[in-house]
């Protein structure tokens, strides 16, 4: 079921009459399965329900096909469609679709290095809707430092001299379904390395611990898992060669963590999904809340941009798998930090907006709030995807000699030639005023200071965020989407964000590192076009008023 883009190139995944059959079957889930009220009841009773997340393996609903090849009984879906699907689920309840998105996670180390046979039986397994499966890595005191585990596997040599089986012994902490799963895939340390294992429930000395009572997303189980003596059979080695563990996650992580910016993204918009029509309704001193600046501009328009800025660089990172791109794990790790860190917000937006309501739990946004809370934690915190993308992208502007970011630059400023008005220049300025500031930041030794490379991260993620919105609107507008003069606007918003950060950030650096002298900063400024980024300022109060305009029907 391929899905073709413009052009000779086809991308993985499924055809428009598919994917809105899945959308169909999650909107039933809504209305039947997954209603308000049950939600807020799992929630309120932390209670996991197993049944439910089992008929929907089932042949009559089967989303979990989805993401299974089709040669294994799968759909074939690509990434665009798993990112679709769980930002959909995740508008229902992000403790559900954590659940659900446990099934992915844990099936693809057998994806991306399964043997044929192990693929055969362990994906077909999950496609014939009689497995559970969870991907249990993290352990108690290596937390996402994959390299850091001390779980191991010790080979078990039989008579005639070779490897049997493997004897696993250690931890797992916080395994997302690791209560119930009828099978995980585990990764441990083997002489050769890491590498990945497919334990079955049933195993001698496999402990499954008591669910952890959790802040949010009560309606999934999280788990800790130990192992004594567990045996394996040799056959359990996924990919049948040990040490290849970490290049396996790697490849699970680049891929994974845009689905958990997905299922952020949904939480976001229906947090604000609530927040808007309220604001429409309550009446203050005369006049709705969506008629008064401060309350719009504060607790939705900027909020409303950043989502969908998040949108449109993890409709593109996802196009680019589906493609066939890899190594886009510092990609990844951008949808992640970005989407994860916005919906955060919003969320917290949302229970402020609702004042007195939003702390109850039947207005549902404090529930949200709870739930994306841990987006930002689980499959790396933010923390680690900043090390990531500013430890990656400062190798590899050095690498290229500044190339990366200024064909970021050139591109941008073409576009300002074709598309007016969509806060190109400034993302164009803003990436130029990036690559300068990682070549200073080198040249003085400064990527040796955590905090100053989290700036550098926080500078990177919205340059490269705000150039894949820019590319969303030029499309749109060659295109004659309805929603182009939207997303024009918003991006003209979002590139006042991005240069107002690269501003700040660099003032930060400059100031705050005390290695300068004032004739430098100066000097520095005046090359990074200072005073060109400022005007990024110009008409964006104009602009939101235009946004919640559009937000609250006002027009």
């Amino acid at each position: 079921m391929a899905f073709p883009k413009a052009g000779e190139q086809t991308l993985k995944g499924l055809d428009a009459e598919s994917r809105q059959m899945v959308l169909e079957t999650v909107d039933r889930l809504r209305q039947r399965l997954l209603t308000r009220e049950k939600i807020l009841e799992y929630d309120k009773k932390e209670f996991f329900p197993e049944e439910i997340i089992r008929h929907m393996l089932s042949p009559e609903i089967g989303l979990q096909l989805l993401g299974i090849p089709e040669a294994y009984g799968g759909m074939g879906g690509g990434a665009r469609d798993i990112c679709i699907l769980t930002r959909e689920m995740a508008k229902i309840c992000l403790g559900i679709t954590t659940a659900f998105f446990a099934i992915q996670l844990g099936a693809d180390p057998l994806i991306v290095g399964g043997t044929e046979e192990q693929k055969k039986k362990w994906l077909g397994a999950i496609a014939d809707g009689s497995s559970l499966v969870a991907y249990a890595v993290t352990e108690p005191d290596a937390g996402s430092n994959v390299a850091a585990i001390k779980t191991k596997a010790d080979p078990v040599v039989n008579n005639e001299g070779k490897i049997a089986g493997y004897v696993i012994n250690g931890a797992k902490q916080f395994i997302s379904t690791g209560g119930y799963a009828d099978f995980i895939t585990l990764l441990a340390d083997t002489p050769e390395g890491p590498a990945f294992f497919v334990v079955e429930k049933e195993a001698k000395g496999f402990i499954r611990g008591m669910g952890e009572e959790k802040h949010g997303i009560r309606a999934s189980n999280t788990s800790p898992l130990s192992f004594a003596d567990v045996f394996v059979p040799v056959e359990n080695l996924i990919g049948g060669v040990p040490g290849q563990g970490l290049k396996q996650a790697n490849k699970v992580f680049g891929y994974t963590r845009v689905m958990v910016g997905a299922m952020a993204l949904g939480a976001g918009e229906s947090s604000l999904g609530i927040l808007i029509p309220y604001a429409k309704q309550r009446i203050q001193f005369g006049s709705p809340l969506s008629e008064k600046q401060g309350y719009t501009h504060k607790l939705i328009v900027s909020d409303a941009v950043r989502l969908e800025a998040a949108a449109a660089y993890i409709e593109e990172l996802a196009e680019r798998l589906d493609s066939g791109e890899e190594e886009l794990q510092v990609e990844g790790s951008i949808a992640k930090l970005f989407a994860t860190e916005a919906a955060n917000q919003a969320a917290d937006h949302a229970i402020q907006g609702l004042g007195g309501y939003g702390y109850i739990s039947e207005y549902e946004v404090e529930k949200i709030r709870r739930d994306v809370r841990v987006t930002t934690i689980y499959e790396g915190t933010s923390e680690i995807q900043q090390n990531i993308i500013s430890t990656f992208r400062w190798k590899k502007t050095w690498k290229t000699k500044g190339e990366f970011y200024l064909s970021i630059c050139k591109e941008m400023e073409k576009l300002d030639s074709s598309l007016k008005d969509a806060g190109c220049r400034y993302y164009g300025l803003a990436a130029k005023a990036l690559n300068d500031t990682i070549a200073l930041v080198h040249e003085n030794k400064l990527t040796r200071k955590q905090y100053v490379m989290f700036l550098l991260a926080d500078m990177m993620t919205h340059v490269e965020v705000g150039a894949s919105l820019a590319r969303k609107c030029s499309m749109l507008v060659k295109n004659g989407g309805q929603e182009a003069e939207k997303i024009r606007i918003m991006s003209r918003i979002f590139a006042n964000e991005t240069a107002q950060l690269v501003i700040n950030n660099v003032n930060k650096i400059l100031l705050g590192s005390g290695i300068f002298e004032k004739q430098k900063i100066s000097d520095f400024m005046q090359k990074i076009s200072y005073d060109a980024l400022m005007m990024s300022y110009m008409n964006v109060l104009t602009d939101m008023d235009k946004v919640a305009d559009i937000l609250f029907e006002r027009r």
